[in-house]
């Protein structure tokens, strides 16, 4: 069944279905819109630092109710084991040995001519609004995302922007908006920027109440330099926390833990928005991770648990994210799956909802069949002949239960069963040279030459930034 048939099977289209069962479901379905779809990415939130994943110092209640709710997926990983690429994947449903943003130093832009989920859900009648770290293009470039389909677009635009929770100005489509009483410092200031994109976020959601939305919310908490007002109330849960990290500054973990809990919180205001609005059956949500946990206070919070390495390579550590996604009355509640899935499928899954189809020239694959089921689909579920990963000078294929990973370009192919092997500890490269020597055959299939965006007005750039 093609994606627009599927979509008059729950009642997005107006065709008939042969069966009476089929009917009945038609009619449950017949009064739906076309569904909002939010998607929230928490900056570097390590797939153990949920507290329904058992762990000790982190509070997650509204992300746990979520699983409760609906599903929770334990092979979703990312792009790419570090912010801009990872978002470019999200946004092309192209994985990095295609996708444009392959580099990380902040400003490299999306081609003109790429097409992201913005571009698909809005020319299928959705308002898109986008709130938090871009990182697919600073100003004065080919890659900001009001020419890439968004109507609206607050927070940063260069990722290394971010890296301060009170920056003299964030961007509102293109144009900057002082923050008056900020110097940029990472610690201190008058205006924190998470409470005024999260306002913005809701604010999106009440002014399109009464059409199909999408509301991108790529938070940057709790990805740190870590400065947080003295009387947010996560803050004020866990400054006295009589933890001992290590740290040059102590106090760090603590507002990082402060972080996680305050989109947590957050999380839970739009939930509750939701309700208020009348429109929480009809929106599908989305909540995962950008890329795997970071080392800051790995060994402290145990943020990527058993699982080896840490954002910025491709072990599993730099890759496996929390996943969960809601949707009353269509998704399943409490369910636990262990598709193997990545950002690349994001693009196809979200025009399938919207009843439409995402460019040809995409690597993903809907997660639609999962999500609400084989027979509301009306198939199974596909899945990847292999998925790919490529940064700097590191590629990993993943072909089932089988990883390869060359972590260098000096350095062989390693490879592990990650059935038997999930901390990658056990390289059997010699014991299966016949499945390795395929996975280094899909990865040079795989790779593109890559060719960025480039500049138009230069002088729009964060503190001036280049790009090669």
């Amino acid at each position: 069944m093609k994606r627009r048939d599927f979509l008059k099977v729950v009642g997005l289209g107006a065709a008939a279905l042969a069966t009476p069962r089929c009917a009945r479901t038609q009619q449950r379905f017949a009064k739906n819109k076309k569904p909002n779809i939010i998607y929230i990415m928490v900056d570097e939130l390590g797939y153990f630092e949920l507290s329904c994943m058992g762990n000790k110092y982190l509070k997650t209640p509204n992300i746990d109710r979520m699983t409760t709710e609906g599903m929770r997926f334990t092979q979703a990983l990312a792009g790419a084991p570090v912010c801009a690429p990872t978002r470019s994947v999200l946004m092309t449903g192209q994985h990095t040995g295609h996708t444009t943003v392959r580099t990380n130093p902040g400003g490299v832009p999306l081609r003109a001519e790429d097409v992201t989920v913005g571009e698909v859900l809005k020319k299928a009648g959705y308002a898109t609004g986008g709130f938090g770290k871009w990182g697919c293009g600073d100003r004065g470039t080919t890659g900001v995302p009001e020419k890439h389909g968004f109507d609206i677009f607050f927070g940063y635009y260069d990722q290394v922007h971010a890296h301060s929770f009170f920056p003299n100005y964030l961007i509102r489509s293109g144009e900057k908006v002082p923050l008056e009483g900020n110097t940029g410092d990472f610690y201190t200031g008058k205006q924190f920027s998470q409470y005024l994109i999260f306002d913005e976020s809701i604010k999106f959601i009440r002014e399109n109440k009464n059409r199909p939305f999408f509301c991108y919310c790529a938070w940057t908490p709790p990805h740190g330099r870590w400065g947080i007002p003295e009387d947010d109330p996560s803050w004020l849960e866990f400054k006295d926390k009589p933890w001992n990290t290590g740290q040059k500054r102590p106090e760090d973990a603590k507002v990082y833990a402060a972080m996680v809990a305050m989109v947590d919180r957050e999380i839970g205001q739009i939930f509750g928005l939701l309700k208020e609005l009348e429109i929480d059956d009809n929106t599908i949500v989305f909540v995962c991770g950008d890329n795997g946990g970071a080392r800051y206070f790995n060994h402290f919070f145990d943020s990527n648990g058993h699982f080896r390495g840490q954002k910025g390579n491709l072990y599993e550590g730099g890759l496996r994210i929390p996943m969960i996604v809601r949707w009353p009355g269509r998704i399943k509640a409490g369910v636990v799956s262990d598709l193997l899935w990545y950002f690349p499928d994001v693009m196809p899954t979200l025009a399938e909802l919207a009843g439409t189809e995402p460019p040809d020239n995409i690597d993903g694959i809907s997660i639609i069949p999962t999500l609400l089921g084989e027979r509301a689909a009306g198939r199974r579920q596909e899945n990847h002949k292999y998925l790919y990963w490529e940064y700097g000078k590191q590629t990993a294929v993943r072909m089932g239960h089988w990883k390869a990973i060359q972590p260098a370009k000096n350095k062989p192919f390693e490879l592990y069963d990650l059935k038997k092997d999930i901390s990658e500890q056990n390289n059997i490269a010699d014991e299966h040279q016949d499945i390795l020597a395929k996975m280094q055959t899909y990865a040079k299939q795989a790779h593109s030459e890559n060719v960025p965006g480039g500049w138009i007005d230069k002088s729009k750039a964060f503190k001036g930034h280049e790009f090669k």
